[in-house]
C-alpha cells in the first residue's frame, strides 16, 4: 500500500490538491499531523470521504449540508432521509421557479418576434421597466 500524500489523495479521489485543502479548512476531512520530517499521510478512508462529498454535491447538497450528513453518520437512516426529502422539496421549488422564468422569457421572445416597432425591443423595454430586485 502506497502512502497517500495530499497529491496522491487528490488524484485517487478525482479532485485537485486545493480541493483537499479546502475540505480540511471547512472541517469535512481531517488533516493528519505532519511528521517532523516528511509529508502528511492520509488514511485510505479519506479517498472514500472525498468521493462521498463530490457525489453529494452532484445531488445538490451544499458543503454545509454534506457536513451535517457526515456528522449524522450511516446508522441514522431516518435523519438522512429527512434531509434528502428537504433537498427534493428545494429542488422542486427551483424547478417551479425555473419554469416560471422560462415562461416569462418565452413570452418576451414571442413579443419580440411579433413586434412591428423595430425601434424598440420588448425584451429590453421590459427589463428597463422592471429592473431586477437586488
Amino acid at each position: 500500500m502506497v502512502d497517500l500524500t495530499i497529491g496522491r489523495l487528490a488524484r485517487r479521489a478525482g479532485v485537485n490538491v486545493e480541493t483537499v485543502r479546502y475540505y480540511q479548512r471547512v472541517g469535512l476531512i481531517d488533516e493528519p499531523p505532519k511528521p517532523i520530517s516528511g509529508y502528511r499521510v492520509y488514511p485510505e478512508a479519506s479517498v472514500d470521504r472525498i468521493r462521498f462529498i463530490k457525489r453529494a454535491q452532484r445531488l445538490g447538497f451544499s458543503l454545509k449540508e454534506i457536513g451535517e450528513l457526515l456528522s449524522i453518520g450511516d446508522g441514522h437512516c431516518d435523519d438522512v432521509r429527512e434531509r434528502a426529502e428537504d433537498k427534493v422539496a428545494q429542488i422542486d421549488a427551483q424547478i417551479r421557479d425555473l419554469q416560471a422564468l422560462r415562461k416569462t422569457l418565452a413570452s418576451l421572445i414571442d413579443k419580440c418576434r411579433t413586434s412591428t416597432d423595430k425601434a424598440h425591443c420588448p425584451i429590453v423595454g421590459t427589463l428597463v421597466e422592471n429592473p431586477p430586485v437586488t
